[in-house]
């Protein structure tokens, strides 16, 4: 091989890498551009731990910047939060979403908590009743009637059925937060969130029964059949139906057994019966000489002469 083309081959190779070389070292040595600053919001976050039923004042939200686009239900302007209840516990530095506050005007505490077309109903209770103090803000119970049914024979005793299930409690005495750890509270009130027309049948049974509370997981929504039970149940056994479904069905069964009556239909004229056959009357024709007589008899024996 011609040594002059391996001396240029080398040359070339040895200003290559030190051009290389001189290239890395700059670039290395280069300041670095500053990363483009990703866009941000100002939207209105909370200052401190905010509990339930508080109202919103201006030290408690804050403008503060927030990366990315707005969250929805979040808000840019402070005005629209102040003097608001809070529904949901919303901690510090937290965007204060529209759906964890009270309506505008609603205030706070517990009213602020009772969603539109829903009523809150306090039910006096006691340690047993009270499920021993376990039934505190955020649990779910079924209500259970104890008393006698008015007009049922009362010789089944004392009837107990469940009136209502899964209804969640608002407040325990004058606490109304929820506690994440579910601590006994030993109180003497507790409101439960019901409809309307619940709300009547609560107030009915907690003045004319008496009333225990049976908590319930609150993750168990099925709402169960029960036919309720009485006094001689417990101590006869056998099926057990409620007063009130017998008297329903023995109705049933009377009215099915009594024949049908019928709307009297208009009387038709009564058709009396022809008059008798006259029959023809007996003649006796008399000749006495040149005279003639005729004599008629009736069938009744009377004549009748001519």
């Amino acid at each position: 091989m011609n040594k002059r083309f391996i001396g240029v081959l080398t040359f070339a190779f040895l200003v290559a890498a030190g051009a290389s070389l001189v290239l890395y070292r700059v670039l290395i040595n280069r300041p670095q551009n500053a990363k483009a600053a990703p866009a941000t919001v100002q939207i209105v976050l909370a200052n401190r731990d905010l509990q339930l039923g508080s109202v919103l004042k201006e030290d408690d939200v804050r403008l503060a910047d927030w990366p990315g686009a707005v969250p929805l239900g979040a808000t840019t302007k402070t005005q629209d939060l102040v003097g608001r209840g809070v529904t949901t516990v919303i901690y510090a530095k937290e965007p204060i979403i529209e759906s964890r506050l009270a309506p505008k005007g609603a205030g706070g505490g517990l009213a602020a908590m009772i969603p539109p077309g829903m009523r809150a109903v306090a039910l006096r209770v006691n340690e047993v009743v009270g499920v021993a103090g376990f039934v505190v803000p955020g649990m779910h119970v079924d209500i259970l009637i104890s008393g006698n049914t008015p007009g049922a024979n009362t010789s089944v005793g004392t009837l107990t059925r469940t009136l209502l299930q899964n209804i969640e409690v608002l407040s325990a005495g004058q606490d109304f937060k929820k506690d994440a750890e579910g601590k006994p509270v030993l109180v003497q009130v507790v409101n439960v969130l019901v409809t309307p027309e619940q709300a009547e049948q609560v107030s009915l049974a907690s003045m004319q029964t008496s009333i225990q509370l049976v908590l319930r997981n609150p993750l168990d929504r099925e709402v169960a059949k029960t036919p309720g039970t009485a006094l001689s149940h417990l101590f006869l056994g056998g099926k057990f139906a409620m007063p009130q479904a017998r008297r329903d069905e023995s109705s049933q069964v009377t009215q099915r057994s009594r024949p049908v009556q019928h709307a009297a239909a208009p009387a038709s004229p009564v058709a009396l019966p022809p008059p008798p056959k006259k029959e023809a009357p007996f003649v006796m024709e008399i000749i006495s000489g040149a005279r003639k007589e005729e004599k008629k008899f009736e069938n009744a024996g009377s004549g009748e002469g001519k």
